[in-house]
Order: C-alpha cells, then structure tokens, then sequence
C-alpha cells in the first residue's frame, strides 16, 4: 500500500512541481515583442512598422523551419488515433485496476497466486498507477 500511494503521489505531484521551477527560475522574459512594440511605440513610433514587418518575417521563417519534415497533411484517423491514445490508456487503466480491486476482494484463492504471478500483477498495477497519476498530475496547474 505504501509504494502504491508513493508511486501515485509522485506522478500526480510531478507535473506540476516541475512547470513550477520552471516558471520560478526559468521567468517570463522581460523582452517580448510586445514590450519591445510597447517601447517603440512611445520612443520611436516611425520604425513600428519595419518593427512588426521583422516580427512576422520572424514567425514565417520559425514556421518553415519547424514544418521543414513534412510532407502532407496526414490521414484524419491517423490524427484521430494519435489524439485517442492517451485517454484509451487511462480508461484501459482505470478498468485493469477497478478488475483487480474487484477480483482481489470477491476470489477466495487469493493467497494461492504463484510468486511469478504476484510481482507481474504488482508491475502491472503500478504502471496503471502511473498511467492515471500521471494524467491527472498534468491537468493541475500552479496558474489561474
């Protein structure tokens, strides 16, 4: 039970500890375009125009550099697959673990698992563990 709420608790709590050190060491950038807009804009609004002209240049060639491998649009149930993949493993999870919390309450031959058997079902449980904590742990966010 104890590794079982260690392993649950670290994959919740993991997430966002980690998007929290990086917002607290990593900050927001004090120069963003905007406020590099926002500056001009008060001292030196006739370059604005080059300014905004160098921004999207900017964001065309980041968009060509970062699209630079593909080839197509992919098929939709390829896109549809790899969007379901996540949630079919969280549901997959949560039916393995409430199957083995049913099954490890209502068998009355509990005791006589093989050792093998036992650290397979131990595995596999703390991967659905995983699998969930880790879902969960990534929608819990330090921001407003």
């Amino acid at each position: 039970m104890g590794v079982d709420a260690a392993v649950a608790l670290f994959s919740l709590v993991f997430p966002p500890i980690v998007d929290f050190v990086k917002k607290k060491f990593l900050g927001k950038g004090q120069d963003t375009p905007e406020a590099t807009l926002s500056t001009l804009a008060t001292t030196k609004p006739e370059v604005m125009p080059q300014f905004v002209q160098a921004q999207a240049s900017l964001l065309d060639a980041q968009t060509k550099y970062f699209n630079r491998d593909v080839c197509g649009i992919p098929a939709q149930w390829c896109v549809t697959l790899r969007a379901s993949i996540r949630p079919i493993a969280v549901v997959i999870a949560f039916v393995v673990l409430v199957t083995m919390a049913v099954l490890s309450i209502t068998s009355e031959h509990l005791n006589d698992v093989d050792g093998s058997i036992d650290k397979m079902l131990t595995g596999i449980r703390y991967s659905c563990e995983v699998i969930l904590s880790s879902w969960f742990g990534d929608r819990l966010t330090l921001d407003k």
